[in-house]
């Protein structure tokens, strides 16, 4: 297997993952925030949507060289949320899948730092992405277990659950 098959056979497994956390996930309390330095579940919910974008837009080696623009605002409605980052995490990995070897293995520029670029190997950006999709699915689920849902979203991403 090569290494972009090894990428997006795991991309497709934790983008399953992120789906049953986010619809596990209680509509009804997407306005939760429980602490002032924290976004609500929803905006929180939509990075894996403007990540999506911001890693398509970084793998057409555009920052730094194009303006961005400003992220889009999270859709009022939790079923919006989900249809958006559905519909980015899938654009994402149809983009992966039309690079080829060497355009993954070619350099773009990223953050490396506060206001600072630096290059980045295509695919180590991709995995850097994922990685970080991964861990605000583990802030989400710490949402979730302040409202007691834990032992629904284990379930769900360990078995018995869609």
């Amino acid at each position: 297997m090569s290494e972009k098959e090894q990428f997006l056979k795991t991309y497709e497994a934790e983008c399953k993952r992120t789906m049953k956390v986010l619809r596990a996930f209680p509509a009804e309390k997407s306005e939760l925030k429980p602490h002032d330095k924290l976004r609500t579940a929803r905006d929180l919910a939509f990075a894996f949507a403007t990540e999506s974008g911001l890693g398509i837009y970084a793998l057409q080696n555009k920052i730094g060289t194009e303006p961005m623009g400003e992220f889009p605002e999270a859709p009022a409605s939790w079923q919006d949320v989900l249809t958006a980052v559905e519909e980015a995490q899938q654009q994402c990995g149809d983009f992966v899948r039309g690079m080829s070897e060497e355009e993954l293995n070619g350099n773009v520029k990223f953050f490396s730092g506060p206001n600072q670029l630096g290059d980045w190997r295509a695919l180590d950006l991709c995995w850097h992405l994922l990685h970080d999709q991964i861990h605000h699915r583990g802030q989400l689920t710490v949402y979730a277990r302040t409202l007691g849902y834990v032992p629904a979203l284990t379930r769900m991403l360990h078995g018995s659950g869609s």
